[in-house]
């Protein structure tokens, strides 16, 4: 059965959609953070950061593509 949507729906789409993008501005700022080497882990090697960093990155644009995706079903 369908969930049954109580409230204002158009609010809580703009709502769902500002916090989605909010979290992939903050993936993509802390996987490039990471890549670029400004913001560091500590007790980390750089390369592990950078490395860890491009996974973020690819993830997340993985996840943007995926959710356009489902958006147009």
């Amino acid at each position: 059965m369908a969930k049954k949507r109580s409230g204002n729906s158009a609010l809580s789409g703009v709502v769902n959609l500002t916090v989605w993008l909010t979290g992939v501005l903050v993936s993509l700022a802390v996987g490039f953070g990471m890549t670029d080497g400004v913001l560091a882990v500590r007790w980390i090697p750089e390369v592990v950061t950078q490395v860890a960093g491009w996974i973020v990155v690819i993830l997340t644009l993985i996840s943007i593509v995926l959710a356009i995706v489902d958006r147009a079903q």
